[in-house]
């Protein structure tokens, strides 16, 4: 599990000291705050490591091979023309660095990068081990309908996509459980498969489809969208993806759904935190948030530590606030601006 991430100079953050729970993270701000590009430096670590360990099955990972590795993850996922791009942008110079600490102190790694740097990432603390197991990245769209010939086309052609779409769907590829571990994902499985109303199934021909109970199997592109979200997140437990320990990353899991369909994607996410799963989501829905307050509140989730982090834009960047619970940020835009609605509605019955 990842404990802490400490940055300086990272896009519109001058500086950052973050502290996760092992259970539930959820970051809150307006767009263009930064929400994404937390959650997509952490990811490209994570699975940059977890790539190295499954290529080089326990070889410990040197610094000339991950200054490279890390600054062309951060490319391909984050997308700037160079890496310097990534670095906070002011007049003359600028050096961003990041330090990431885990439990496991051998998974503990910094680096860092100038404005002027292209393609190599100064890598100050090597990793003696790796990630077991690649971390879970979900984009604000549903690929369950882009999955067909995607993995393909995107490693023989320049798209303009970001290589989490890539890496996902090589996770949704993957074959399903069986044995022991497919008893322990059915378990999970259960109350998702119940709310979408079937089962996930992938065909030879490399198409996802919803099989109903004595009603055959439903296209993917057939079903709703906030249900194909949920239909990635059971695909996912099925090969084992997400569970037991893993790591996973949402960012905008509200988006394009209804009140309804948000609350079902709250709970699988609080049920995958329950798993062990240690889960990343960015948002800026007020709705969502609630929603893993009354979750949290409840029997069935007694053990899941939630942590927010309310990120707040500032004269001289973005700064962030983290607290165990809502109530105790001081700032959080979202409530302000709810507030504001309600305000303006009681004036204009008035």
């Amino acid at each position: 599990m990842l404990k802490r991430y400490m940055i300086k100079n990272l896009t519109a953050f001058r500086a950052a000291d973050l502290r996760f729970s092992p259970n539930l993270n959820v970051i809150i701000g307006e767009n263009g705050t930064g929400k994404s590009h937390l959650l997509k430096t952490i990811y490209s670590v994570i699975a940059v490591s977890a790539e190295h360990e499954r290529r080089y099955k326990g070889e410990a990972p040197t610094k000339t091979v991950l200054q490279k590795a890390f600054a062309d993850k951060f490319i391909h996922v984050l997308r700037p023309e160079s890496l310097g791009r990534l670095a906070r942008r002011k007049q003359g110079k600028e050096r961003c660095e990041l330090v990431f600490e885990f439990d496991d102190g051998k998974l503990d790694c910094s680096m860092a990068f100038s404005t002027g740097s292209k393609t190599e990432v100064q890598v100050e603390k090597v990793p003696s081990d790796g990630h077991r197991k690649s971390p879970v990245f979900l984009p604000t769209r549903e690929l369950m309908t882009i999955y067909p010939g995607f993995v393909s086309l995107y490693e023989s052609r320049y798209l303009e996509f970001e290589e989490t779409y890539r890496d996902t769907c090589l996770l949704l590829g993957e074959p399903t459980l069986k044995g022991a571990r497919e008893k322990k994902a059915a378990k999970l499985l259960a109350p998702m498969e119940e709310a979408i109303g079937g089962k996930v199934v992938l065909d030879r021909n490399g198409r996802f489809y919803l099989q109903i109970p004595g009603q055959g199997k439903m296209e993917m592109p057939l079903v709703a969208e906030g249900l194909r979200k949920l239909a990635m997140v059971i695909r996912l437990v099925s090969t084992g993806s997400l569970l037991d320990k893993g790591f996973l990353f949402w960012d905008e899991p509200e988006s394009n759904l209804n009140p309804k369909l948000i609350r079902l994607i709250a709970r699988a996410i609080m049920e995958l935190c329950q798993h062990g799963i240690q889960v990343f989501v960015a948002t800026h829905s007020l709705f969502l948030l609630r929603e893993f307050e009354i979750l949290s509140m409840e029997r069935d989730f007694p053990q899941v530590e939630s942590r927010y982090f309310a990120l707040v834009a500032a004269d001289n960047g973005v700064d962030v606030e983290q607290s165990r619970t809502v109530e105790d940020l001081e700032t959080i835009v979202l409530l302000d601006e709810e507030l504001g609605q309600s305000d303006r509605y009681m004036e204009v019955l008035a």
